[in-house]
C-alpha cells in the first residue's frame, strides 16, 4: 500500500509530500525526487501561461520529448498562441499562428482543425461569446500541463498515471460485479477502509 502512494505522489508531483512520505514510511520513490522538481517546473511554467519557458525546461531535460512528439508541440505552440491573444498581442499573435502553426496545420489536418477553432477567438471581441471560449479558460492550461506531464514521464520510463485511481476505479466495477452474485461486507467509506457488513 506503502508503494502505491507513494507512486502517486511521485507521478502527480507532490514533492514536499513525497519527502515526507519517504521519511515516515521508509518507502523509496521508483525515481530520483529531482526529476520530480523539474517536471513539475514545466507543469507550472504551462499552468501559468509561460509556454516558452516550458518549452526551454522540456528541452532541457530531454530535446527528444518535443522532437519525438509533434502533436505534444503543436498543443504547446497553440498554447502559446492562446496566451498571446489572452494578453490582446493580437498581432503578435497572427504572425506567429501564420510562422509557426500555419505550416504544421497544412501537414496534419486535425492540426488545421485545432488552429482554426484557436483562431476563432480573434473574430469575437468579447471572448465569453466566443463558440470556443473554453480555450481561454484555465481547463486548457490544466489539460496541456497534464499532456508534457505524462509526456516526460513516459520518456523517463515512468507511468503517465497514478495506480492507486485505477485500482479504486476497478474495485468499485468489481464491487458491482459481486453485487448481483453475493452479499458480503461492502467498503462504506473508501478514504477510511471502513466495512458495512452485508444485509440480513
Amino acid at each position: 500500500m506503502d508503494r502505491l502512494v507513494m507512486n502517486f505522489l511521485v507521478t502527480e508531483g507532490h514533492v514536499d509530500a513525497a519527502e515526507k512520505f519517504q521519511m515516515e514510511s521508509g518507502t523509496k520513490p521508483e525515481t530520483d525526487i529531482a526529476t520530480i522538481t523539474d517536471r513539475m517546473a514545466v507543469k507550472k511554467a504551462v499552468q501559468s501561461g509561460n509556454v516558452e519557458d516550458a518549452i526551454e525546461k522540456v528541452n532541457d531535460l530531454n530535446p527528444e520529448i518535443l522532437d519525438t512528439n509533434p502533436e505534444l508541440f503543436f498543443h504547446l505552440q497553440q498554447q502559446r498562441l492562446i496566451e498571446l491573444i489572452r494578453q490582446g498581442r493580437i498581432e503578435e499573435a497572427l504572425e506567429f499562428a501564420q510562422e509557426e502553426l500555419a505550416p504544421r496545420g497544412e501537414e496534419n489536418q486535425a492540426f488545421l482543425e485545432e488552429l482554426e477553432r484557436t483562431i476563432a477567438l480573434l473574430v469575437f471581441e468579447d471572448a465569453s461569446t466566443c463558440p470556443v471560449k473554453e480555450l481561454l479558460d484555465v481547463s486548457q492550461r490544466l489539460k496541456t500541463a497534464s499532456e508534457v506531464n505524462a509526456a516526460i514521464l513516459t520518456s523517463q520510463s515512468h507511468e503517465k498515471d497514478p495506480k492507486l485511481p485505477s485500482l479504486v476505479k476497478m474495485l468499485i466495477w468489481a464491487e458491482k460485479l459481486l453485487d448481483e452474485k453475493a452479499l458480503y461486507p461492502h467498503i462504506k467509506n473508501l478514504s477510511t477502509g471502513q466495512l458495512q457488513g452485508p444485509p440480513v
